[in-house]
């Protein structure tokens, strides 16, 4: 049975009077998989560092299990091309044992690059390696920022391989944040669709045919009949009630 880690309720949240997060209400469950897709500015970031409990909300809550422990990797990791370090003393940086180091990076199929220097990593390499960092400490929820950014295609389908695999031998709980959905579908069990609020939600399959998904990200496949208490211009903006955007039907009940 899955274990709720982690849960979102009501949150808002203005930078400079601007709101970058509405009403947002989420739950992250032991053994699940979600993606969080949107377009740029869509407040993706935000409600991630919300998530991880770097930044608090204006109103909300959020509240996580006491046994909650959060891997985190980041979208990148800049690091003084001048300054020679390996990629096992890279993952030391975290504080860990050496041997916590050689396993994660066993895990992850790159024991032979340990004494690399990190500077030297290909792009699906260096992924591998902050994907590494981010399960040192066993953790329960594992929260990716763009987890393929800069990788191939082959590269991209071979680490959501990992990712899927790390959610089972962990029994932990995977949030990805993404800006899209096409090669990650087949990695994930539920999506939400963000665009500064939750436009839409459910299996991947059902969000390609939702009208909010469509808005945003184009048409790919037939229209999945939504209900949603407004509609979005063709950049997945909120438009004035009074104003339909080529035939999006999101109306609630």
């Amino acid at each position: 049975m899955s274990k709720l880690l982690l849960k979102l309720e009501s949150i808002n949240k203005n930078f400079a009077g601007r709101p970058v997060i509405e009403n947002v209400s989420l739950s992250l469950q032991q053994g699940e998989i979600t993606t969080l897709i949107g377009p740029n500015g869509a407040g993706k970031s935000t409600l991630a560092k919300i998530i991880l409990g770097l930044i608090k909300p204006d109103s909300g809550s959020r509240v996580a299990s006491s046994a909650v422990r959060i891997g985190y990797m980041p979208q990148k990791v800049t690091i003084d091309p001048t300054l020679p370090i390996s990629t096992v003393r890279f993952l030391q940086l975290a504080n860990v044992s050496q041997q916590a180091c050689h396993d994660a990076l066993e895990s992850m199929s790159i024991s032979h690059l340990a004494t690399t220097p990190i500077q030297n990593l290909s792009g699906g390499e260096h992924q591998r390696v902050l994907l590494a960092r981010a399960i040192l400490r066993k953790p329960n929820l594992l929260v990716l920022d763009e987890p393929v950014q800069g990788v191939d295609v082959k590269g991209q389908n071979a680490l959501y391989k990992m990712i899927n695999g790390l959610a089972t031998s962990l029994n932990c709980a995977v949030l990805m944040v993404s800006h899209d959905l096409h090669l990650v579908m087949s990695a994930t069990d539920h999506v939400i669709c963000l665009n500064r609020h939750i436009c839409c939600q459910g299996h991947p399959e059902q969000i390609t045919q939702d009208p909010a998904f469509i808005d945003i990200f184009g048409q790919t496949t037939a229209v999945y009949s939504h209900h949603h208490d407004h509609d979005h211009n063709l950049h997945g903006e909120v438009l004035d009630e009074t104003i339909h955007s080529h035939g999006a039907d999101c109306h609630h009940d």
